[in-house]
């Protein structure tokens, strides 16, 4: 032994990697979520119109993208936007706005989460 090793405070092996698998993830959830969520709020909400529903697909579209970007800074900020835009597509139909609230928080709880563990 050369000298002191020094704790890893997480304890995860590569906490880097750990916390770009979390947004990754959340984002993909996300996209996966708003793709499914067409047909529903379709049928019981009645008016969602073509616009809105290119725009739903777009957002999930721009998820996906982002879900692989992970390793890039920026991505955590396109991120944070891309929820901004979730919460804004509410105008076009409420429950949108419900989802965009759900996945705001859990956007927030995956920052938190990086920030916890990375600094």
């Amino acid at each position: 032994m050369t000298g002191p090793e020094q704790p890893r405070p997480s304890g995860l092996r590569n906490p880097q990697r750990s916390v770009r698998s979390l947004g990754a993830a959340t984002l993909a959830i996300e996209a996966f979520v708003l793709l499914l969520a067409i047909q529903p709020i379709r049928v019981v909400g009645g008016d969602l119109s073509g616009t809105a529903i290119g725009v739903v697909v777009a957002l999930a579209l721009v998820g996906v993208a982002l879900a692989g970007m992970m390793r890039r800074p920026w991505a955590w900020h396109a991120g944070t936007a891309l929820q901004g835009l979730l919460l804004l597509s509410g105008l076009l139909h409420w429950s949108l706005l419900v989802l965009g609230i759900i996945f705001a928080l859990a956007w927030a709880y995956a920052l938190h989460v990086r920030r916890v563990i990375l600094g």
